[in-house]
């Protein structure tokens, strides 16, 4: 994963999320349940709104994420 070619959190699939800096199992699959129950995601920090990712945990995925 490089930061020139982010990854869309609204394809992501779970072991792609995994693959994420500080992004283990559980909160990949977090990620994708928030997706399935409110859509897709609108801005990368919407993130925000997943249980177990705060701020610092968003800035550290930040530069390897997209909303397309």
């Amino acid at each position: 994963m490089t930061a020139s070619k982010p990854l869309d959190l609204n394809a992501a699939t779970l072991e792609e999320l995994q693959a994420l800096p500080g992004i283990g199992p559980v909160l990949a699959r977090r990620i994708l349940e928030y997706r399935t129950q409110h859509g897709a995601f609108r801005s990368v920090e919407e993130l925000l709104q997943v249980s177990g990712i705060g701020t610092a945990k968003l800035r550290e995925i930040r530069p390897y994420v997209t909303v397309k």
